[in-house]
């Protein structure tokens, strides 16, 4: 009987593994259809959502059809940001208003164009529902217009040509780097956006420039002068406390005058130098050319002086030595009264006198004047408290003159194999004996050297001979005409490097080409140019032959 009831045990569990298996296939069979199912429904979802996708797509290309308007954005919403009770639901969403047409409207952007790129002052198109559909490129079109005071970070107030003032919104790349008074800038003028800051030439004399790589050691011939405004212009900078302790005031302005061509403005570079390497702060030097300054319209060259003075205190607020230097001052400051028709000088010259010492202090500032014409100055200008240090600038002696050539004739020239077998190949000493055959011949005294002749109103007769009439400009002058004439002599197949010979002829046809230039000039315009003092001229006749 066990044995019989263990047979059917074995049979039944074959049995329920069977039914378990089929339960199981079934219920497979189940989950399949109903994923197939799923599967499906998926993607008749996805065909809808295309054909839904390609419908808007057709829909927004519809959109774009042209023609379309032009419009600029004035401001741009991000939407969300409006107070409870201030406005509706559907006016606080993402959007811009644009000046189209002649008015401003708030419209939509399409979600094909990038919304984070759009600006005040960006140019864009619009379809016939008045939708930003695509951006354009700056055009860099529009009224030009001058900053009179930026009023906040999103506002300028500007003024036009015929000095309309108007306040306008920062747009474009002046969101970034705002303009300053004085900036002349591109308005957008039916959005009255600003969107770019232009610097024509003329306004360059506005600009602070970086102090120039010129030192003291870089002059020649000029160490009393460069002595004497050391004296005067660093110690008061370089020693304030010792100057506040005595109760001095230092200089506030510099005067250099003289011939042309003998380096004041150079004195004025390597003044801005010395002071920003002895102060150990970056300095600034303003090379203001008088002549830039003068406008057709009445008060702007008083504007641009102020706007000068503005930008040199705002630096030296900040600890930085500021040098503006006035180039031709006499172009500017003439003595009021002699202008023949506008008398323009009337109202600059006191500009000046009110920004040198008005209400306003000049800590950090130093003025350096360079003119060769000193008697045409306004009187007010020289008085002690303005241009306090007046130096003359004279032209170079002997000793003067080969300093100067050192500068440009020294051991790095080419030198020519005969000069230097003269000397045992010592390139020092060979450059030494060029530059004292240049002096010689420049300052040698005979019928020949002899350039002009001067007459003055007592009948008086004067010669006057190279010496009398050389410069730092023409010596440099000298040694480039000598730099010349070696290099077309070697290219037609000669020596290299050069000698006393080119030298001499470079001495020779510099000083009869300069003796040439003042024969048809007015005597005593000429004498008070050249620096030349004594009575009266009446004649001046060139002796020089041609070159």
């Amino acid at each position: 009987m066990s044995q019989t009831g263990n047979q059917a045990g074995g049979t039944e569990a074959p049995h329920n593994e069977l039914v378990e298996a089929r339960r199981r296939a079934q219920e497979l069979s189940f989950k399949l259809t109903e994923v197939s199912t799923q599967n499906t429904r998926l993607v008749d979802a996805l065909t809808r959502s295309r054909d839904k996708l390609d419908g808007l797509r057709a829909a927004l290309e519809h959109d774009g059809d042209l023609p379309m308007g032009h419009g600029v954005i004035v401001a741009v919403h991000q939407g969300g940001t409006a107070l409870p009770g201030t406005s509706i639901a559907s006016a606080d969403v993402r959007s811009v208003d644009v000046a189209h047409g002649g008015r401003r409207v708030r419209t939509a952007v399409s979600p094909l164009v990038d919304f984070a790129g759009l600006r005040a002052g960006t140019e864009v198109l619009l379809n016939e529902a008045l939708v930003v559909v695509a951006t354009l490129p700056r055009t860099g079109t529009g009224e030009l217009m001058t900053v009179r005071e930026v009023l906040d970070e999103a506002r300028l107030l500007v003024a036009g040509p015929a000095d309309d003032q108007r306040v306008v919104t920062l747009g474009g790349e002046l969101l970034i780097s705002p303009p300053r008074p004085g900036d002349l800038v591109i308005v957008e003028p039916r959005s009255m956006v600003a969107t770019q800051v232009v610097r024509p030439q003329g306004y360059s004399a506005l600009e602070l420039e970086h102090v120039p790589d010129t030192r003291y050691a870089d002059i020649g011939g000029l160490g009393p002068q460069i002595e004497s405004i050391r004296d005067a212009v660093e110690l008061p900078f370089l020693h304030q406390e010792l100057f506040a302790e005595h109760a001095l005031r230092a200089p506030r302005g510099v005067l250099l005058y003289g011939p042309p061509g003998c380096g004041k403005t150079l004195i004025a570079q390597a003044v801005a130098h010395s002071l920003s390497e002895e102060t150990g702060a970056q300095g600034y030097f303003l090379n203001i050319k008088g002549p830039e300054l003068l406008d057709k319209y009445v008060g702007e060259t008083e504007r641009q002086i102020r706007l000068i003075f503005a930008r040199a205190r705002e630096k030296a607020a900040a600890g930085h030595p500021v040098v503006i230097f006035f180039d031709e001052m006499d172009a500017l400051f003439r003595t009021r009264g002699t202008g023949v028709s506008s008398d323009v000088e009337t109202t600059v010259v006191p500009q000046l006198l009110a920004e040198i010492d008005g209400v306003e202090t000049l800590e950090n500032v130093l003025i350096v004047g360079a003119t060769n014409r000193e008697d045409m100055l306004d009187p007010a200008l020289l008085r002690p408290g303005r241009l306090d240090v007046k130096v003359r600038i004279r032209r170079p002696d002997r000793a003067g003159a080969e300093e100067i050539l050192g500068l440009y004739l020294n051991a790095k020239v080419p030198l020519s194999e005969e000069a230097l077998a003269r000397h045992d190949g010592d390139r020092e000493a060979t450059a030494r004996a060029l530059r004292t055959a240049a002096a010689e011949e420049i300052f040698r005294t005979d019928s020949l050297t002899a350039l002009l002749e001067l007459t003055d109103e007592d009948g008086t007769i004067t010669q006057l001979h190279r010496g009398d009439l050389v410069s730092g400009a023409s010596l440099r002058n000298i040694v480039d005409r000598a730099k010349r004439a070696a290099i077309k002599r070697l290219l037609a197949g000669g020596v290299r490097g050069l000698d006393a010979e080119l030298v001499r002829h470079a001495v020779i046809d510099e000083f009869a080409e300069l003796g040439q230039m003042p024969a048809s000039s007015d005597p005593e315009e000429w004498a008070r140019v050249s620096g030349r003092r004594g009575a009266r001229l009446v004649k001046v006749r060139s002796l020089a032959a041609a070159p």
